[in-house]
Order: structure tokens, then C-alpha cells, then sequence
């Protein structure tokens, strides 16, 4: 399961960034490096703000969930340590201490 979605996190992640690059510049058509006028006929007449941006709000979100799972996931498994069997040693009180007049 873990694994399922770990290569689903790695897909959105790379979705997630070609649809931000594949977005126009403020004021940028997308087909504005293809010739004059052509600005609007490459996703159709409405443009591709609209439908670039609720592709990236999606994979976004998906993006966000998969996060939160994978964080969930590795919160609950057993912690591997490296030095799990050092224990910790705590130091002995020494009895040579003096204890300051009153």
C-alpha cells in the first residue's frame, strides 16, 4: 500500500509541475509563440486558463492528500534506529558532593 502510493505521489508531483509550466505568463496567450492571432485556438475559445487551472487545483490536491498519507504511514510504522540496542546510561550521583552550609 505504502508503495501503491508513493509512485502516485511521484506522478503528481511531476503533473503538478508540468501543468504550473505549461500555464501562461500574466498576460501571455499559450499559443502566442505560434503566431499572431492564434492565442485562443489552441485549447479552444475560452483559452487554457480555465482548464490548466482546474487540472493544477486538482493534481494539487491530490498531491496534498498523498502527502498526508505517506506523513501518516511513516508516523505509524516502528521507528528503525541505527543504535537501537545502546541504552542510555544515566550518571551516578557521587557521594563526595557536599551539600552547602546553612
Amino acid at each position: 500500500m505504502n508503495t501503491i502510493i508513493t509512485g502516485l505521489h511521484v506522478v503528481a508531483a511531476f503533473c503538478l509541475i508540468l501543468t504550473v509550466l505549461l500555464q501562461a505568463g500574466k498576460g501571455a496567450g499559450m499559443g502566442s509563440g505560434l503566431g499572431a492571432g492564434s492565442n485562443q485556438t489552441m485549447f479552444g475559445s475560452s483559452g487554457a486558463g480555465n482548464f490548466l487551472t482546474k487540472l493544477t487545483t486538482g493534481i494539487a490536491i491530490l498531491f496534498m492528500v498523498t502527502s498526508l498519507t505517506l506523513a501518516t504511514f511513516s508516523n505509524r510504522s516502528k521507528s528503525n534506529s541505527v543504535i537501537q540496542e545502546v541504552e542510555e546510561t544515566v550518571p551516578a550521583s557521587t557521594s563526595d558532593t557536599k551539600e552547602p552550609s546553612q
